[in-house]
């Protein structure tokens, strides 16, 4: 837990006492957990692409950082395989605790007795939740075919997908979304439209480095990706 606390100083991100609270960084961090955790009674596992952003997951709720290399299938083509670095957040029930959920957990995590995320305590900061959710299940790349920015989110869960779908129809930029569909891995996906994905892109991030709540890495992705669309056009 120190470690992670010193970690919060030296980002500089600013943390509310309680890990439930509708803050920011508490919407950031919640989205990441949907999007790439593991989570049971007395344990939650979180796995960001990012150090820089695992230091903030870490400053928001404590635990251990441990950084580890994977190789696993592209989520829309297991032929392809990818090899990169992960940072994975590991939370623990401490001794004698009955276990990380519910309102007697160390955490009081939000979800219900059936595992169901509720994020209705992040209301008034959907941006940083939404940003969670694309760092932990999403996909940002640039489309040679067509010369456009692609926006996608990947996950097993059907629901979760479709709150992400519900909290891009409720933001400020007009970004329709594809239906769901089947990935060749058994999961389902869908894509933010083409057409707006970089304005839904640039309002994602947009003043994101005045909190410190987001992956650096995926921000410049989405840059690059922006430039490209822009040279494509000219």
């Amino acid at each position: 837990m120190s470690d992670a606390r010193s970690n919060a100083d030296a980002l500089e991100v600013s943390v509310p006492s309680d890990p439930l609270a509708g803050h920011a960084a508490t919407a950031y961090f919640w989205g990441h957990v949907a999007g790439s955790g593991d989570v049971t009674d007395d344990r939650i596992e979180v796995v960001a692409n990012d150090e820089a952003s695992a230091g903030v997951l870490a400053a928001v709720a404590g635990g251990d950082l441990e950084r580890e290399t994977t190789t696993r299938d592209y989520a829309h083509d297991t032929s392809i395989t990818r090899t990169e670095d992960e940072y994975v957040l590991t939370i623990n029930a401490d001794d004698g605790e009955s276990g990380l959920l519910g309102r007697s957990g160390a955490l009081g995590l939000p979800v219900d007795g059936r595992s169901n995320y509720r994020f209705g305590a992040f209301a008034g900061h959907e941006r940083e939740l939404l940003r969670g959710l694309l760092e932990g299940c999403g996909t940002v790349c640039f489309k040679s075919s067509s010369g456009t920015v692609g926006i996608s989110f990947v996950h097993d869960d059907q629901d979760l997908l479709a709150f992400a779908q519900e909290l891009i129809a409720d933001c400020p930029v007009d970004a329709p979304t594809g239906d769901l569909s089947e990935t060749s891995s058994g999961g389902y996906w869908f894509g933010v439209d083409d057409a707006v994905a970089p304005d839904f892109g640039t309002w994602l991030y947009e003043d994101c480095e005045e909190t410190g709540l987001f992956a650096p890495s995926r921000r410049r992705k989405l840059e690059r990706s922006l430039e490209q669309a822009d040279a494509y056009d000219e």
